[in-house]
């Protein structure tokens, strides 16, 4: 099962975006979204992965699988 670091990754990359152009669509620190996508951060906030969803057009859900 993949971490919702590795979701994240998959589906940015996909979408072509730059972990700063992620990190600034979802008004997040960069330092912040790089955490959590090499898995530094294992549970990140709920509003956070809420910000995230949103600029990848995913559910909360998809990310967490």
């Amino acid at each position: 099962m993949a971490t919702i670091g590795e979701n994240i990754k998959r589906l940015r990359t996909k979408q072509g975006l730059s972990q700063d152009d992620l990190a600034r669509k979802a008004e997040l620190k960069y330092s912040t979204l790089a955490k959590i996508e090499g898995d530094f951060v294992k549970k990140p906030g709920v509003q956070m992965v809420a910000k995230i969803a949103k600029v990848l057009s995913v559910s909360v859900e998809d990310l967490l699988k």
